[in-house]
Parts: C-alpha cells; structure tokens; sequence
C-alpha cells in the first residue's frame, strides 16, 4: 500500500516538477462513475493517449485541466496479467504501470500539445519512480497507439535529450499500447471528489496550481 508523508517542504510551491509522496487509499467505500467526460465544442475527431507518470491521481487531475480533454479514466496497463486490481498492481509485480487513458478532440487539442504536459508535469529522469513512489508501476511511460503517436513522442523526447531540458536524461518508456484496464471507482475522478483530503491539499493542490499557471492559455473555461 502506499503510504502518505505530510511534510511537504515550500520547494513544492516553486517547481512544477514535484517530488510527489505515495497515495494513500483514503475512502474505499466512496463510488465514482468512471469517465469524467467533458464538454466539447465545434466539430469532434476523437482520439486517444495513453501516459503514465507515477500515481494516477495526479495525472488525471492535471489533464482534466486542459481544453479539448474530453475524458481521463485512471487505470493499469503494460502488464501481464489480466484485470489487474490495486493491490495486485501495487506489488510491482504485475508489469502494469499506473496510468491515465485520455480521450480528447484533436481539433482543440493536439498530441504532440497534450506531450507537452505530459513531460512538464513530473520528473521523467528517474527510473521506475517519482517522489516517494518507488516500483515499475509509477514509472514514466507512454504508450501509443499507432505509428503517429510513437513518431511524435520518440522525436520530442529526443529533442528535449540534446537541449538538455533536464538535468539528466529522460528515461521515460515509449511502447506499443496493448490493453487498459480501469482502475476501481474509488480512484475515479479522485482530485475532485477528495479536495480536502490531506494528500490533495498537500501534493496534488499546489502541483494543480503550478501546471494551471504554466498552461493557462490551454485550460478549459
């Protein structure tokens, strides 16, 4: 299980980069529809991504921000077993990463757009961690799903590599999508649900706040 550190340092409300602690399972018993669909406007061409980026909770609130974002579901996948549940993932032994599957309008938004948040929005140079969640689940990763996307995503890492964006080199995954599997309800649309919970206003309040100021040109209204 993971486990909540409620000291939280000021450096948390100065990077965008934060080395987030592990999220606790604080409220079983609460039901949230899967989904989080979202309004979308003009004509609608559907497409879907697929990054991981150490705990879901984080992710999910963070590209629930962005306009053209239709719905972000919580959940496993790059594993071997079949639907895997949270304690079974939280082994590290099922091969699934956490992850988030978005689906957005590429008329309001793009990949290569929704690539950028992905990168700004955790640290992608340590290996199978961030922050204090330490394991092959919360590992940076993305998986494509079709040639276009695994183009873009190869290039752009690429490129931050020899601009030397960070400190050290991305090790973030870049493989082939094969199966997503929902996370439980209870991890659903998380944020909005626990707002006052002590690991959303420690960790994911001033995360939300930093990203919101970075990308407010691209936030919903």
């Amino acid at each position: 299980m993971k486990t909540i550190f409620f000291i939280v340092t000021i450096t948390l409300y100065f990077f965008l980069v934060i080395n987030f602690n592990s999220c606790e399972v604080e409220s079983k018993d609460k039901k949230v529809n899967q989904g989080n669909d979202m309004p979308t406007n003009g004509m609608t061409v559907l497409d879907t991504a697929t990054f991981g980026a150490g705990c879901f909770w984080c992710v999910e609130v963070v590209f629930q921000q962005l306009k053209g974002v239709v719905k972000v579901v919580s959940g496993y996948s790059g594993g071997d077993v079949d639907h895997p549940t949270y304690e079974q993932v939280c082994t590290g032994n099922t091969g699934h990463a956490e992850v988030c599957q978005i689906t957005f309008n590429r008329n309001e938004i793009s990949y290569t757009e929704l690539l950028e948040a992905f990168w700004k929005s955790h640290d992608p140079t340590t290996l199978n961690r961030q922050g204090e969640d330490v394991g092959t689940q919360y590992r940076s990763v993305i998986f494509y799903h079709n040639k276009e996307q695994k183009q873009l995503a190869e290039k752009y890492k690429s490129e931050l590599n020899v601009s030397g964006a960070f400190d050290k080199p991305i090790v973030t995954e870049i493989s082939p999508f094969k199966e997503f599997y929902p996370a439980e309800d209870y991890h659903q649309n998380y944020y909005a649900e626990n707002s006052n919970k002590p690991y959303c206003l420690l960790v994911i309040r001033p995360k939300l706040e930093k990203f919101r100021e970075v990308f407010k040109s691209c936030l919903r209204n």
